[in-house]
């Protein structure tokens, strides 16, 4: 199996590749949509009550890859779950990655100047699924009662470590429609 590229060369954000011609049938792209790994989006008890919502926020724009947002999913509900019980809180990613991340691959090693040489703006095959995050958008969601605010702002720094930026967690009180907010930074 292929190596998993660093994201570092697909962080930043780009236009989405669409194809425009004058016949119908060519407006498409060939490749179909790759398998996530995102498994969840909500976990938890999602019909309770509760009186807290804390949620983590991108401080800047970027991409997130399918395999980050999965892991952050792991790891905050792992340590929500072994805490407060599947029933003690409500987890809810707040974003999809439905843009395409394409690669042009080229040969290393022995002979490779021969077989290829790259081409600018190549399309390349489909390598993977990112989702592109606009700043201060909501990442992940996490509603909790007031006495277990320690423990969710604990799951929200350690999704915060699985994803290529900075976040801020932000807490805020929902009981009786008042809205108190309170900012802190992820890490």
């Amino acid at each position: 199996m292929a190596r998993l590229r660093k994201f570092v060369g697909y962080r930043g954000l780009e236009r989405p590749y669409t194809r425009k011609s004058k016949f119908n049938k060519k407006n498409f792209i060939r490749g179909g949509f790759p398998n996530l790994r995102v498994v969840k989006f909500q976990m938890g008890n999602q019909h309770a009550d509760f009186n807290t919502l804390v949620t983590l926020h991108a401080t800047k724009p970027l991409q997130i890859r399918h395999n980050a947002i999965e892991a952050s999913r792991q790891t905050s509900n792992k340590h929500l779950e072994k805490n407060l019980g599947r029933s003690g809180y409500f987890l809810k990613i707040r974003f999809y990655p439905f843009h395409v991340l394409r690669e042009n691959p080229l040969a290393s090693g022995a002979g490779a100047d021969r077989m290829s040489t790259g081409m600018k703006k190549s399309f390349g095959k489909i390598i993977g699924a990112a989702a592109q995050i606009r700043k201060d958008q909501i990442l992940i969601e996490v509603r909790v009662d007031k006495k277990h605010i320690a423990v969710a702002k604990e799951a929200l720094k350690r999704a915060s470590a699985k994803f290529p930026c900075t976040c801020k967690i932000r807490t805020t009180a929902i009981a009786e429609g008042v809205k108190i907010s309170n900012d802190s930074p992820a890490a």
